[in-house]
C-alpha cells in the first residue's frame, strides 16, 4: 500500500468512480451513435457486404497496429490524462468519418479512431482498476455497464437524429460537442498520477521484471486464454455494432429509423447484465456466470436466426447482450492481476486481442453474407457463445478473491 492511498478520502473515491463511469459512458456512446447511420453510409459509398466489412475492419487494424503502444502511453501520461485526451480526439475523428466522401477516407479515419480507442480503452480500464483496488470491492462490471448504457443511448441518439431528419454532419457535430463536454467533466473527477492510481506509481507490479519485453511462460499462457475468452465475448458486441442495423434493414425490411433498435436491445440487456454482474460474480464466481451467460447467448441468438422475425431478432440480440455481459470485464480484471507483467501490459494485450477479433469478424461476416446471406453470417454469435462456455475455465474463481483489501483511508489534513 502506498502513502498516496492513505490521503485519498472516500468522497474523492466516489468522485473518481463517477468520473471514470462518465468516461465509459461516453466511450460506449460515441461509435454506437454512428451505427444507425451505417446503412446510409454503406449505400452512399456504394459498398457490398464484403467491402463494408473490410472498410469497417480498418478501425480494428488501427487498434492492433498502434494499440500495443497503449501500455507505454499509459505509463507516460497516466490513465486519466490519456483516456480523456484520446476520447476527445475520437469525437472529432468519428464526425469526420461519418461525412467522408469516399471509402478510402472513411477507412483511414476508422483506422485512426481504432488507434485512439485502444488507448482510451486501456487507460479507462486502468483507472477503473485503480479505483477498484482502493475501494476494496469489485466495481469493474459496473463500469463496463456504463459503456453498455452509453452504447444503448448512442443508438437511440442516432435513431432520434434520423427521425428529426438531421444530416449526418449536423448530427455527429452536435454529438461530438456533447462527448467533448463529458470528457472534460470526467478529467476533473478522475484520479491523477499524483494519487498513485496507476500501478507503476502505486506498486511494484508483483515484482515484475523491468527490463525488456520478456513475458514469463505462465503469464503468456494466462494471457492467451484470457484473450481468447475476451474475443469470444466481443463477437456479440461487434456483430451488433457492425451488422445489426444493416441486417434489420436489408433482411427484415425494417425502416432505417428503427433499424438501430437491435443494437439498443443488445446494449440495454448488456447494461443490465453488467449492472448486476458484480453481485453475481461475488456470489457464484466468474466461471459459473460466464458459462451460464455463454449458453444464454448461444441459445437465444441461435433461435432468433433459425426463425427470423423482427421481435425474435430483438430478443435474440438482447439474450446475447445479457449472456456475454461479464465476459470482457472479467478478462480485463484477471489480466491486470497476472504476476510478472509490467503495469498496463495485461490490459493492453487483452485489449489488443479484442481488436484482433474486430479486425477478422466484419470481413468474415461480410464474405459469408455475400456468399449466402447476412443471417448465416451472424451465426458467428451463437458460435461465440459456445466458445465462452468452453473457455470460461481460464477466468479466476470468485470476484471478491480478485480484489485487494480496501485501503486504509485517513482524512486529509
Amino acid at each position: 500500500m502506498t502513502a498516496a492511498e492513505h490521503v485519498i478520502e472516500t468522497p474523492r473515491l466516489r468522485k473518481a468512480r463517477i468520473g471514470v463511469s462518465l468516461l465509459f459512458l461516453a466511450n460506449g456512446a460515441m461509435l454506437a451513435n454512428l451505427v444507425p447511420r451505417l446503412p446510409e453510409i454503406k449505400e452512399h459509398l456504394e459498398l457490398s457486404y464484403t467491402g463494408f466489412g473490410v472498410a469497417w475492419a480498418f478501425g480494428s487494424l488501427g487498434g492492433i497496429t498502434l494499440g500495443l503502444l497503449s501500455g507505454t502511453m499509459l505509463r507516460r501520461f497516466g490513465s486519466a490524462r490519456l483516456a480523456t485526451l484520446t476520447l476527445a480526439i475520437q469525437a472529432f475523428v468519428i464526425w469526420s468519418a461519418g461525412v467522408s466522401p469516399v471509402v478510402g477516407v472513411f477507412a483511414v479515419l476508422l483506422f485512426l479512431n481504432g488507434a485512439l480507442d485502444a488507448n482510451t480503452d486501456v487507460a479507462q480500464n486502468a483507472q477503473g482498476m485503480g479505483v477498484q483496488r482502493r475501494m476494496g470491492r469489485s466495481i469493474i462490471n459496473g463500469l463496463h455497464a456504463m459503456w453498455s448504457l452509453g452504447a444503448a443511448l448512442g443508438g437511440l441518439l442516432g435513431g432520434a437524429a434520423i427521425a428529426l431528419n438531421l444530416s449526418i454532419g449536423v448530427h455527429l457535430g452536435l454529438s461530438s460537442v456533447l462527448f467533448l463536454g463529458m470528457a472534460a467533466v470526467a478529467r476533473v473527477f478522475m484520479l491523477g498520477p499524483d494519487t498513485g492510481v496507476d500501478r507503476e506509481q502505486a506498486e511494484p507490479a508483483h515484482d515484475a521484471p523491468r527490463r525488456g519485453f520478456r513475458i514469463p511462460r505462465s503469464a503468456a499462457i494466462a494471457l492467451v486464454m484470457l484473450g481468447l475468452i475476451a474475443i469470444a465475448g466481443a463477437v456479440a458486441e461487434d456483430a451488433a455494432i457492425t451488422w445489426s442495423s444493416i441486417y434489420m434493414a436489408d433482411d427484415l425490411g425494417v425502416d432505417e429509423r428503427l433499424a438501430g433498435y437491435a443494437l439498443v436491445s443488445l446494449m440495454a440487456l448488456h447494461f443490465v447484465g453488467r449492472l448486476i454482474g458484480d453481485r453475481l460474480v461475488d456470489r457464484w464466481g466468474n466461471r459459473a456466470v460466464a458459462r451460464a451467460g455463454g449458453a444464454l447467448a448461444a441459445v437465444g441468438m441461435g433461435i432468433a436466426l433459425a426463425w427470423p422475425t423482427v421481435a425474435g431478432t430483438l430478443v435474440g440480440f438482447a439474450a446475447a447482450g445479457l449472456g456475454v455481459a461479464t465476459t470482457i470485464p472479467a478478462a480485463f480484471a484477471a489480466s491486470d492481476e497476472i504476476p510478472g507483467l509490467k503495469p498496463g501490459t495485461g490490459i493492453t494485450l487483452v485489449s489488443w486481442a479484442l481488436r484482433l477479433s474486430f479486425l477478422v469478424g466484419p470481413p468474415l461476416v461480410g464474405v459469408i453474407a455475400d456468399a449466402t446471406s447476412l443471417r448465416v453470417g451472424l451465426l458467428l454469435v451463437p458460435v461465440a457463445g459456445v466458445a465462452v462456455v468452453l473457455l470460461a475455465g481460464s477466468l479466476t474463481g470468485r470476484g471478491h478473491r480478485d480484489v485487494s483489501p480496501p485501503a486504509v483511508i485517513t482524512p486529509a489534513h
